[in-house]
């Protein structure tokens, strides 16, 4: 899933296929969602990155506008050995997670955590959409860049969300079934296990 940014003008912007810097802003807990091709409901999260190196710049109402361009990805919250989630912590991380570490993982942990993004662009129903193809360590050649916009970790459990949250993610919380469920939004115990893993290279 990418995050689509407009112009002024009303004219779309795509990232070119490239891999870029990034770094983690931004993790929402967005619930169990509903899934008509399995027929199931999965508990799924978002991930947010932003781009320092491709900036979003415009005025408006006499004021400069320059802040980084963001992508982001939905994740079912599982370390299973076939969920995308682990194949990208894996790749992101530089190792393989251990027996233990399987355990349980810190999700909110990754926030300011650096890694390279590939983006391509994917086509269908005749639009073209920049997506994130792979999630890989930082070099160690370059340098780790932190977060210019305030860093986000959200869970149900909270109620309601940040002031700024994107709509696609407000529709989304409330399209899961703990919100449809409850009035107070709670959440099980559970919904983010304990990261018990240390790991020198990089926050996670």
């Amino acid at each position: 899933m990418c995050a689509l940014w407009a112009k002024e003008g009303g004219e779309s912007y795509q990232l070119p296929e490239d891999s870029y810097q990034a770094v983690c802003y931004a993790v929402y807990d967005i619930g169990h969602q509903f899934s008509e091709l399995y027929g199931k409901a999965a508990h799924q999260c978002i991930i947010i990155w932003e781009i320092p190196d491709e900036r979003n710049k415009f005025t408006k109402d006499n004021i400069d506008y320059d802040y980084p361009r963001q992508m982001s990805n939905f994740y079912t919250v599982s370390l299973h050995e076939k969920a995308r989630l682990r194949k990208d912590l894996e790749s992101w991380r530089g190792k393989a997670f251990s027996a233990d570490e399987l355990a349980g993982f810190d999700i909110h942990k990754l926030i300011g955590a650096n890694c390279m993004l590939q983006i391509i662009h994917k086509t269908k129903d005749n639009k073209t959409r920049a997506v994130i193809a792979s999630v890989t360590k930082l070099p160690k050649s370059m340098a780790a860049k932190t977060p210019e916009g305030k860093t986000v970790v959200y869970s149900l459990e909270d109620g309601q969300w940040p002031e700024g949250t994107p709509d696609f993610i407000v529709k989304k919380i409330k399209e899961s079934e703990e919100w449809k469920a409850s009035v107070s939004n709670q959440v099980d115990e559970s919904a983010y296990a304990v990261d018990t893993a240390e790991n020198s290279d990089v926050p996670f």
